[in-house]
């Protein structure tokens, strides 16, 4: 497959210089393919949503082996998260681009002109009223280069606004109207969609009444003021058909999209005006390829005398785009169907469809895990024919490593910190990660002979293995590819018994566990591409894996997609010789799971050794069963029974946990209790098992921050955390019911802290160097160091 990667060097030509313009670096891709523009020999593809740069609309000029990257402009104070080049528009050698999130979201529109080979910034579009939180520039259109519409979709408490702009003959640009529906209400999104063709406009508002969507025509008047003269909505819609999400003029005849109708198969309807000026419906274009989700009319765009139709869900999410024809009847034809030879599930090929002289830009949003790409047809002989996909290569940080870092003054690089020192970062390029591949779970390895340690880390796409041994030179030795079949999963989870590494993904089809064999990792000095030792498919897809060191039992948990999936909760599988798993049974707890079938997220199964004397030398596991904490004695998997569950207040979702070492205490974590809003910060349960017929919910630890608590490890009296946007969190439990914060590293250093699924994802706190090693969803491989305080008399 070939992909657009910036160039080493290019024509004098097509360097496009200027103080607005940013260097044509590799830079991380996302939000490719949501916006785009074609004029004058110029391809403008926007990288709005980049958490880590500043938005920035990427330059592409063609060239004898197609479009090559030519440079990038950004906003005049660019700043990460600016959402720079949320939408684009291009006439007459201007440029429109909207930043939704500059001046605390007021938003924006930059009117950008090329002069003597050069970009220049040349007026900035806000209307004078904009409010914080309006994101003015969500949706931006030049109808002509001296006339500008800017929506804001957030504008007046979200009803939405469209403003139009004029520029004068002495260059200034003046705000003239406010556009908004006669009868908008809050929450309508007016400005979702825009459409103009002469004197009429066509505006959309797709939220309105629960999505069922309506849209607004306005004419324009001798003055060029628009005044609403029609109101269409789609008949019998019902909520979440999303009318107007899309629309098009074609002539005498107006056409809109509902992408949401009959489970997302969506249908495009038509209206023509009739002999007493009114707006009539005249009939509809249903789906080529009807189905499910298809989304038909996600995007809608007059190309000469065509229409073409985006439908980025067709075919599995591959997505695809159709041409259609008018006929002599007036009715509609379609007459080819596009697509692209590199597409996979998932790409989402026809979320945007733009039209210019050099051809059609078609925009791939899901492309490479939701990176995005972007594809120009372009026209030949009455057909089109696809270009190479293009993008930018994604980068946001440089690898770390050769020293270890302190942590100074909060900070070691861009990383808040406290008390925890960097030994070495590795970005998941440099671990086997192409583009749009994150990382998810983590665990490790120390070789019995030599003792090295080994970084076992998960990838949405396979596993890779790190020799940390040396942490400020950590050495990536290959990885263990996904099982062929299956797809790229946001989960996959692993565990170490007897030399051997077992691995699962969740979402991922027939996926079942790979086994991988840890010791051939000793002889490795290049990084390979390996292969399993052994395989066990009596589980398809499962979300995590959890091993009884002491019995050789491994439990599959979350186990859904086919085979033997016990309702979800323990599948138990014989690994005493690693290379021959076999099926023991199942258990489940139907008081447990949200569909009662006992579903288990997560799970610690040891040998007790605890305080409740009747359960000595029992193999005990105990579950994190998403509405409860769940206790089993799994000693006779032929006879496994439930010991107790219990519940607890604010439940959002039981996902993990792990005992203190005496076994008395468990802390847990509830992933969805934050973002819910129904705990003010982060909270860790405290169980008391001193009974394990009746665990007690001892305390909620509450931190001070508010983001999700993922995969937390006890190790001695500390409690290591995986806090997604806070990173790494620390905790001395010396004093069981009481936790004190001892030190952090904050692997995401963007944005606040804030409950959403980002940042650190696990960690593995057990390598006897005292080495942390820590994964982060987004950003790559962390090794950390717990700095000791000295001890206070």
């Amino acid at each position: 497959m070939t992909r657009c990667t910036p160039p080493r060097h290019l024509p004098t030509a097509l360097l496009l210089l200027g103080s607005a313009l940013a260097s044509a670096m590799p830079v991380a891709a996302q939000g490719f393919g949501t916006a785009a523009a074609l004029g004058n020999g110029v391809l403008f593809l926007s990288e709005s949503q980049n958490p880590y740069l500043p938005g920035r609309v990427h330059l592409f000029a063609p060239s004898p082996t197609g479009w090559q990257l030519a440079g990038a402009l950004t906003a005049p104070e660019p700043a990460p998260l600016d959402r720079f080049g949320r939408s684009v528009s291009w006439a007459g050698g201007r440029l429109l681009v909207g930043a939704t999130s500059v001046d605390s979201s007021r938003g924006a529109a930059y009117v950008y002109e090329q002069r003597g080979g050069q970009w220049s910034q040349t007026a900035r579009l806000v209307p004078a009223a904009a409010r914080a939180g309006e994101s003015h520039g969500r949706l931006v259109q030049l109808l002509s280069p001296d006339v500008a519409l800017v929506a804001a979709w957030g504008a007046a408490d979200g009803r939405g606004a469209v403003t139009l702009f004029r520029r004068a003959n002495d260059g200034t640009w003046a705000e003239r109207q406010t556009l908004s529906g006669s009868d908008a209400r809050p929450g309508d999104f007016f400005g979702s969609s825009l459409a103009a063709d002469g004197n009429r406009l066509v505006i959309g508002a797709a939220q309105r009444d629960t999505s069922r969507g309506v849209a607004y025509v306005f004419e324009r008047d001798a003055s060029g003021l628009y005044a609403e003269v029609a109101r269409v909505e789609g008949e019998g819609l019902t909520r979440g058909a999303a009318f107007g999400s899309a629309v098009a003029i074609l002539g005498d005849e107006i056409l809109v999209a509902a992408p949401g109708v009959t489970r997302s198969t969506g249908v495009v309807f038509r209206y023509r005006r009739d002999a007493a000026g009114a707006w009539a419906p005249v009939g509809q274009i249903t789906p080529v390829e009807a189905a499910p989700f298809t989304r038909f009319g996600a995007a809608l765009e007059r190309v000469g005398d065509e229409l073409w139709i985006g439908a980025p869900g067709a075919n599995g999410r591959e997505g695809r785009v159709y041409r259609y024809a008018r006929t002599a009847e007036g009715t509609w034809d379609a007459r080819e169907t596009l697509s692209h030879p590199d597409l996979e599930r998932g790409s989402s090929f026809g979320g945007l469809i733009v039209p210019g002289p050099e051809g059609v830009v078609i925009g791939i949003p899901g492309d490479d895990n939701g990176m995005g790409s972007a594809v120009v047809f372009a026209s030949a002989n009455g057909g089109y024919t696809p270009g190479r996909r293009l993008f930018v290569e994604s980068e946001a940080f440089s690898p770390l490593t050769g020293n270890k870092t302190d942590c100074t003054e909060g900070k070691v690089d861009h990383f808040g910190c406290s008390d925890v020192d960097l030994l070495a970062f590795l970005p998941i390029k440099t671990i086997g990660g192409g583009r749009g591949i994150n990382l998810n779970d983590i665990w490790g390895w120390t070789d019995p002979e030599s003792g090295h340690e080994y970084a076992i880390v998960g990838r949405t796409d396979g596993t890779a293995f790190v020799d940390i041994s040396d942490a400020s030179n950590p050495r990536y030795l290959g990885s263990l590819p996904k099982t062929e079949t299956s797809p790229t999963s946001s989960w996959r989870d692993m565990k170490v018994y007897k030399d051997h590494a077992f691995i699962v993904a969740d979402g991922a089809q027939a996926h079942g566990m790979q086994v991988f064999d840890l010791r051939r990792l000793r002889s490795v000095t290049s990084p390979q591409t390996f292969t399993e030792d052994a395989h066990y498919d009596r589980i398809h897809s499962a979300h995590n894996i959890v091993i009884d060191t002491t019995s050789g039992i491994a439990f599959a948990v979350g186990a859904s997609s086919g085979g033997e999936t016990c309702g979800g909760a323990l599948h138990m599988i014989d690994i005493r010789t690693p290379t021959s798993p076999a099926f023991l049974g199942c258990f489940a707890d139907p008081a447990t799971g949200r569909q009662r079938t006992g579903y288990t997220h997560d799970a610690q199964c040891v040998l007790y050794t605890g305080p409740d004397a009747d359960y000595a030398g029992r193999h005990i596991c105990f579950n994190s069963s998403e509405t409860a904490i769940g206790i089993a004695d799994v000693t006779d998997p032929a006879s496994p029974r439930a010991i107790s569950n219990a519940a607890y207040p604010n439940v959002g979702y039981a996902h993990q946990g792990w005992l203190s070492e005496d076994q008395r205490y468990f802390y847990m974590n509830d992933e969805l209790d934050e973002m819910a809003g129904s705990v003010p910060g982060t909270r860790t349960l405290i169980w008391d098992l001193s009974d394990l017929d009746d665990p007690v919910l001892l305390k909620e630890h509450v931190s001070p921050v508010t983001s999700i608590d993922h995969n937390l490890y006890v190790r001695g009296n500390t409690m290591y955390q995986s806090n997604y946007t806070s990173g790494l969190r620390i905790f001395d439990i010396s004093d069981p019911a009481n936790p004190v914060p001892t030190g952090f590293f904050d692997t995401m250093p963007v944005g606040e802290d804030t409950p959403t699924f980002a940042g650190s994802w696990s960690n593995y706190p057990y390598f006897k160097s005292g080495t942390i090693a820590v994964s982060s969803i987004g950003e790559g491989l962390f090794l950390l160091k717990k700095r000791e305080r000295p001890l206070v008399p």
